[in-house]
């Protein structure tokens, strides 16, 4: 799937600065995606991927939006602007709508603030949320219907537990294995497995490879020795084209690569010196049959980080920031601006 698609759409010529000619270089298309119908806006946009039609699909969180920003829905209506999209949205390469929906229905449990989406080889459509009740992931077909719920709202973190997440934010798919893979999370300082079709619980596993632990962490240090656990959140997974799992750890700074059966790989380390929300948030592979680059989020300094995939080379130097945040509307200054103009919480 080329879910590089959600960074290429949003870069603007403004903020790149010129890379070596072998190096990706990036173009925005200022104008997408098309206006909405409906008089809909967008809130908090918690997650971006394509398909492989090359539809880009997108999660977003329409509670976020204040009630002057859907003063169309009141009744009677307060002004001609605006009400929220659905939380899920489907547009085609140029920035059409192609189909929508989302939200509360029959048989499972709407995240509470919604985080991350995910489409599968087979079509099947993953949702995480990070609310502080979320600890369930959600699977539905193409066009919206309930297919499976794994997991469960309730309180607390617990990761070592094998019946529910904790306020997970992101999630990759092995279909031919058919095992979900989840970041989990905002409560959680794991990784967790599980069967795709069944919700049935396979393994899990913190940072290194060890066994998780919930216990108090002291805030990263840059100079002291790299935490033996994760810390909140667990924020993104990806699969590359060999079956190496990436994990952002984000607030520490770093990428940790693993095999699927948990066994750690290697650690990478992104401007490390950054404190607050941490410089590891996001990223994606490139779309060429070597996936010889990775395009990471980091949102504390407010760029995109191009770099040598880590897998295919042990110490990548970062070719430097593909956009930085700034003054200039032009410029990102959010993980989640991808498609939004309002800031998100952590």
């Amino acid at each position: 799937m080329r879910v590089i698609a959600n960074i290429i759409v949003l870069l603007f010529p403004a903020c790149v600065p010129a890379f070596a000619d072998d190096l990706p270089q990036f173009q925005v298309d200022a104008f997408w995606p098309k206006p909405l119908p409906n008089n809909w806006i967008l809130g908090q946009v918690a997650g971006i991927a394509t398909d492989k039609y090359d539809r880009i699909w997108v999660v977003q969180r329409p509670l976020t939006l204040t009630p002057r920003e859907r003063a169309a829905e009141q009744n009677p209506p307060e002004a001609k602007c605006c009400a929220a999209a659905p939380p899920v949205l489907v547009f085609d390469g140029s920035g059409n709508l192609l189909r929508s929906w989302g939200g509360a229905g029959q048989g499972y449990q709407w995240p509470e603030n919604e985080h991350g989406i995910y489409v599968d080889d087979n079509d099947f459509v993953w949702l995480a949320g990070n609310g502080k009740k979320d600890g369930q992931l959600l699977k539905f077909t193409m066009d919206g219907k309930f297919v499976l719920q794994i997991g469960k709202q309730g309180s607390g973190s617990d990761s070592n537990a094998t019946d529910r997440l904790g306020s997970p934010a992101d999630v990759a798919v092995d279909v031919a294995a058919k095992e979900v893979f989840a970041a989990d999370g905002y409560a959680n300082r794991r990784v967790i497995v599980l069967d795709s079709e069944t919700g049935a619980y396979k393994r899990h596993w913190g940072a290194y490879g060890e066994r998780p632990s919930d216990e108090k962490q002291p805030k990263y240090d840059p100079a002291k020795p790299p935490s033996r656990q994760f810390g909140n959140p667990v924020h993104c997974i990806r699969i590359d084209k060999d079956g190496l799992v990436y994990v952002c750890d984000r607030t520490n700074d770093r990428l940790q690569i693993f095999r699927k059966d948990g066994t750690f790989v290697s650690e990478q380390v992104f401007e490390n010196k950054t404190l607050g929300t941490g410089s590891v948030y996001d990223l994606v592979f490139s779309p060429d049959k070597d996936q010889k680059f990775i395009y990471m989020i980091d949102g504390m300094n407010g760029e995109v980080r191009v770099s040598i995939t880590p897998a295919k080379n042990p110490s990548p130097a970062s070719a430097g920031p593909a956009v930085r945040s700034g003054s200039s509307p032009r410029c990102i200054t959010w993980r989640w601006t991808a498609k939004a103009t309002s800031t998100p919480p952590r």
